[in-house]
């Protein structure tokens, strides 16, 4: 989600290669124009999730499902690249469908549908790459309201916030709820209120002692008892098996962790993500391009240098991977961080290839093909995926901002956080209300964007 900070080496080993700086470019230049057929397929009131090849067909979601936010987040993305405003104007059109979400108690995701579009579009209004308008306030609005929805699901004697309502389960954390926390440390810094921090660190605390086996895998689904925070079983959903490694969950695993590092700067998040990177890169079922399959203990995956068919390949997985380990490079010395950044970048081509990159105008418009969303679901199984198209332009992003890394937040910015107020959590109307009123602004911006962009010296079409 965030582009990630880090220190700038003094021997340059991790400056990024031209040839792939090169094929990088290519890529988002195409992934530009791929984006403009996937808009003129989508109806004006939906998002996008998947495409089927047998019978050219399209399936999309409305708002308030997990994967909302990642279209609006990619074209925003491909903007910040190309400065095509047909691009931004889309995503703030998509945008205004997901803003009634910020008030949607009933799910854990609002970090992927919130901050990765949300957040996307606020961070480029403040680098002056959106006109503001009062973008700005609007924005932050949003996102607080959102922190605030998901920090309603947070349990103190769990120490977790919960994933699902209702079904089997009596109060489940799944390993993807890692990702959520980014935007309640983006509420820590937007509003000084440390209950967000707290939180976010009390989760991902709880996750590192329960969620994780001796191996540095992970289970997929941790079932607590919401009485008394004990463990009730330790199960999957979307993995081949209860003690199998769901490959997503791997890489969903290695983000979180890299990005609370970067958070909060507390070595024991770093040392938790080279564990995992530990138990990922050097696994004798990861195929040598580096694209996993689906899970890493399911049957049938060849071993060594066995030929490697692409179906039940997830390149949703090695997408997070590798914009993960990009990040992560950056918090190492030369030997491990090298290390983390050659599998990077062998991802990077591997995806880049024409077995898993689409050509303009097929593949439903999407720009990535073969990632699973849930097999033991039979959903999703072998077809593109709104989530490895994101993750995918961003760890090409990441790769191209090698050369200018944006500072990190101070650890100690951070920490005095921790000692100011919290006044919504006591009930401050007056907070309530301002955001509120704030949130209903979004019309008048619309225009307003509409006003400005007619003058933007920003020329739609690619640079």
């Amino acid at each position: 989600m965030g582009q990630g900070g880090g220190r700038r080496s003094k021997d340059a080993w991790d400056l990024p290669k031209p040839g792939l700086v090169r094929l990088i470019d290519a890529n988002l230049r195409q992934a530009c124009n791929q984006y403009k057929i996937l808009m003129s397929r989508v109806p004006p009131d939906r998002l996008p999730k998947t495409w089927y090849a047998n019978g050219d067909r399209s399936e999309t979601s409305d708002a308030g499902w997990w994967t909302s936010g990642f279209f609006p987040g990619t074209l925003l993305y491909l903007y910040e690249y190309s400065h095509d405003t047909s691009l931004s104007n889309e995503a703030l059109r998509r945008l205004s469908l997901l803003e009634k979400e910020q008030y949607n108690k009933g799910t854990h995701d609002l970090g992927f549908m919130m901050y990765c579009s949300f957040g996307n579009a606020l961070r480029l209004s403040r680098e002056g790459l959106l006109p503001s308008r009062g973008a700005d306030r609007l924005f932050d609005s949003i996102l607080l309201n959102s922190a605030r929805s998901l920090s309603t699901r947070f349990n103190p004697r769990v120490g977790c916030i919960k994933s699902w309502d209702g079904g089997k389960w009596n109060y489940p954390v799944i390993i993807d709820n890692m990702m959520n926390l980014e935007l309640l440390f983006w509420a820590t810094h937007a509003s000084g209120d440390s209950s967000f921090y707290r939180i976010a660190v009390s989760h991902a605390n709880t996750t590192l002692r329960n969620h994780f086996r001796p191996d540095h895998s992970s289970f997929h689904v941790v079932d607590y008892d919401s009485s008394t925070g004990a463990v009730i079983a330790k199960r999957t959903a979307q993995g081949y098996a209860d003690s199998s490694a769901w490959a997503r969950g791997q890489s969903w695993g290695l983000y979180g962790y890299t990005m609370m590092y970067r958070s909060t700067h507390d070595p024991v998040y770093l040392e938790q993500a080279e564990r995992i990177a530990a138990f990922l890169l050097p696994h004798p079922r990861l195929p040598m391009d580096r694209i996993p399959y689906w899970d890493y203990d399911a049957p049938g995956i060849p071993r060594g240098n066995a030929p490697v068919p692409w179906i039940n390949r997830d390149a949703s997985a090695a997408a997070i991977m590798a914009s993960a380990l990009i990040e992560l490079s950056r918090y190492e010395g030369r030997e491990k961080g090298r290390a983390y950044l050659d599998r990077a970048e062998e991802i990077l081509i591997s995806l880049s290839d024409i077995g898993y990159k689409a050509v303009v105008g097929s593949n439903g418009g999407f720009l990535l093909k073969h990632s699973v969303g849930n097999m033991p679901g039979h959903t999703e199984i072998d077809v593109p995926l709104t989530y490895a198209d994101y993750y995918f332009v961003e760890a090409m992003l990441r790769y191209k901002q090698l050369t200018t890394p944006a500072p990190s937040v101070p650890a100690r910015t951070v920490h005095a956080a921790i000692l100011r107020p919290t006044p919504w959590m006591h009930g401050s109307l007056a907070t309530v209300r301002s955001c509120g009123r704030a949130a209903g602004n979004w019309t008048s911006l619309w225009k307003n964007w509409n006003r400005v962009m007619a003058r933007s010296p920003h020329r739609s079409g690619l640079k």
